[in-house]
């Protein structure tokens, strides 16, 4: 259960022809491919790029009727082979995934695919995540481009540049028989606009038509004498054949008029280096700008003309490129050495090296641009201030403390890893390896557990080299059910038990890939109409071969899961030893069980809610709840008793009865303090008879405690 539906905005992908489209930018690349005829699609999730597929899971209905294959793929690497299916056939197909975590699973696969070239539209969508997004590290996808020879478009962020990059894209790919690489930003998929419609295209040739019709090419084949001369085939023909396409339709832009300086940056840059000229008051609302901008919207291929004769007659030149190594600005310096030019190039050094550009630091890095080569074109005040602007915004650091991230409410895997605390405490501290996924959050406090990660369901490959036969301690490592399915089956566990591997393994199993927006995976329990789930990751396990194998049902019985740890540590049975710890995804539980809940209350159903909190008579302020816990729904409280110091536990209305606060402070047994409370819609008469006799049992009970009470009197004159 993806964690957004868009079950009513797909009805827009039904737009005809010279009809207007409004909506988000994910939604308009989907609707550029269908405009396009595209023939299949695949990808894997991954921000920012996840909600394409979740759109494209709720068009199937839509895809269908096009003829348009679509699936959720194994892997960024299964996503790219699926592009296959153009290298013969003259049938347009995408690929999508998140770069550059995504592109690095997906490079052998690309580079195959680059190689030999395609005979149908290839394009491949790469949600780029550089700077404080969602991404583990901070690359580009550019070097990948360049690598495998696969050109890169990189769309102003508004909706009819999109939709056109989509669609150049293509028409790009079959002019030069090379892959595409579409790269968009966070703000790029998230952008609202609007763009004119065309008509769907079924595509010309489907993939059960290209079945009926087998083809075969060996000059496209990647095995030797040919892919000797594909090296060959890439500059002779498709590099030119690029270029020459990119010069034909304009695909990069220029704006405003002459000028002593300009300003080149890639296509993605675009809105941030206007606001900036706004500020400036070098450009108006609608991007008329009086400083010469030239946009690449194609940043690999760079074509050399377009690019030496905007700097021609120029005195400065400013490169916009986030992100290092500077490909773009090393690229252009040598073009314009080449050309003899005496135009000074900036852009690393007014900018920053590494880091987002976000607004105030391209506002920074053009200001001290504009005001050492051109700083008559800036308002005096701007030019040389003569004293410092004030801040915008207070420097949020120094009054709002560092919120570090962690787990949800009500998260599944937060016992597990109170559970490994606990384990530690008896046993000793051991290497833990982590990896990607919701479960990383295991490394910040309140847990601080795991030492590396490697990628995507590589936790327990990671902790290989520990396998020594000298050692007296076990590695553990972790895999969540998103990584098991992506990599980790083979990658981590096939290789566990090839090498006799005698570490720990724990399966976190919450039943969805759930840090990327829970979608369905093949463990999934839901019942999936398009999709094969409900298999059971413990059968895969076996069926790799691993003998010693606990599935813990219920990760909240924290007891059970520090048993189940300890009795993995201490086994004398060789080998891996492989925990599978299941349960739910809190938050996906809670968007499939809300919606009923409240229609059957709304229908005049009993419906019960279980809910906790902590007796503030009882609780002794000893935390012990938070430090193993961690859970957001736990904050204290200070009381109006003289005679309590400390602040006590207590639970605020995000709680979701999991349980887990009180379980964790005792491990197994529920902290006294805390008690629970069953919250009923439309109650029986049975509940209202229950409810009437506890409340007049605890009024006597509290009565005769009451009158037992020692009570001072007042002293008497």
């Amino acid at each position: 259960m993806a964690e957004r539906s868009f079950a009513k905005e797909v009805q827009k992908l039904k737009l005809g022809a010279g009809e207007t489209f409004t909506g988000e930018g994910i939604l308009a690349i989907t609707k550029a491919l269908l405009q396009c005829g595209v023939g299949y699609v695949g990808g894997y999730q991954g921000a920012p790029i996840s909600h394409l597929m979740d759109v494209l899971a709720d068009a199937q209905e839509i895809l269908g009727e096009l003829g348009v294959h679509f699936e959720a793929s194994a892997s960024e690497a299964t996503a790219t082979a699926m592009l296959a299916a153009s290298v013969h056939y003259p049938i347009r197909g995408a690929a999508t995934f998140k770069s550059t975590v995504g592109t690095n699973v997906a490079s052998d696969a690309l580079a195959n695919l680059a190689s030999g070239g395609v005979t149908g539209g290839a394009l491949i969508i790469v949600g780029e995540d550089y700077g404080e997004g969602s991404s583990i590290m901070q690359e580009r996808s550019h070097a990948f481009a360049m690598k495998s020879q696969v050109w890169l478009l990189d769309p102003r962020p508004n909706l009819p540049s999109i939709v056109a990059a989509v669609e150049h894209g293509f028409e790009l790919s079959e002019a030069s028989n090379t892959p595409v690489m579409l790269q968009v930003r966070i703000r790029c998929c998230h952008v609202h606009g609007s763009f004119v419609t065309k008509a769907n295209r079924r595509p010309p040739m489907t993939v059960a038509d290209a079945l009926e019709n087998p083809r075969r090419d060996t000059g496209r084949i990647v095995l030797p004498p040919a892919s000797f001369l594909h090296e060959k085939e890439k500059i002779a023909k498709r590099l030119p054949a690029a270029v020459d396409y990119i010069k034909r339709h304009g695909l990069n832009e220029t704006f405003g008029g002459p000028g002593k300086v300009g300003i080149i940056c890639q296509g993605g840059m675009y809105n941030g280096v206007i606001r900036a000229l706004q500020r400036l008051g070098l450009a108006d609302l609608y991007g008329d700008t009086q400083v010469p901008l030239h946009v690449l919207n194609v940043t690999y291929p760079l074509i050399e003309d377009d690019l030496v004769a905007f700097c021609e007659g120029k005195e400065a030149v400013l490169v916009v490129e986030e992100g290092q190594p500077d490909y773009i600005e090393q690229a252009l310096g040598a073009m314009l050495y080449k050309a003899g030019a005496t135009v000074r190039l900036e852009g690393k050094g007014p900018l920053p090296m590494a880091g987002e550009y976000s607004g105030q630091v391209m506002l920074d890095g053009i200001g001290a641009f504009l005001r050492k080569h051109a700083g008559d074109m800036l308002a005096p005040e701007v030019r040389a201030p003569n004293v410092p602007a004030p801040p915008l915004y207070e420097d949020l650091a120094r009054t709002v403390p560092m919120r570090p991230p962690g787990f949800c409410v009500g998260c599944p895997e937060r016992p597990i890893f109170a559970a490994t605390k606990l384990a530690e405490q008896e046993l000793g501290k051991h290497h833990i390896a982590s990896d990607i996924g919701c479960h990383l959050f295991s490394i910040m406090p309140p847990f601080e557990l795991g030492a590396t990660t490697m990628g995507y369901g590589l936790g327990p490959a990671s902790a290989s080299a520990f396998n020594s036969p000298d050692a007296k301690r076990r590695s553990i490592s972790f895999v969540g059910d998103g990584g098991f399915w992506h990599n980790g089956l083979t990658s981590s566990i096939g290789n566990a038990v090839f090498n006799r591997n005698d570490g720990v393994i724990v399966v976190v199993d919450n039943y969805y890939s759930a840090a990327t927006g829970g979608q369905d995976i093949l463990s999934s329990r839901a019942t999936n109409r398009t999709k094969s789930t409900k298999h059971p990751i413990t059968n895969a396990i076996k069926g790799m071969g691993v003998k010693w194998v606990r599935h813990v049902e219920r990760t909240y019985d924290v007891g059970t899961m520090r048993d189940t740890l300890k009795e993995a540590l201490t086994t004398d049975e060789t080998g891996p030893k492989v925990i599978v710890a299941s349960s739910e995804c809190m938050l996906n539980r809670q968007r499939r069980e809300a919606p009923l809940r409240k229609k059957a209350a709304a229908e005049g159903k009993r419906v019960v809610r279980t809910k906790f909190g902590v007796d503030e008579d009882v609780c002794t302020g000893d935390h012990a709840c938070m430090r193993l816990s961690g859970c957001p729904s736990l904050t204290v409280k200070h009381l109006d008793d003289p005679l309590r110091d400390d602040p006590v536990a207590s639970i605020d209305e995000n709680c979701v009865g999991c349980g887990n606060c009180g379980e964790v402070a005792d491990a197994a047994v529920l902290c006294p303090s805390f008690y629970q409370a069953d919250v009923i819609n439309n109650p029986t008469a049975w509940d209202r008879f229950w409810f009437g006799l506890r409340g007049r049992v605890i009024s006597f009970l509290q009565s005769r405690r009451e009158r037992r009470r020692l009570v001072f009197g007042e002293s008497r004159a």
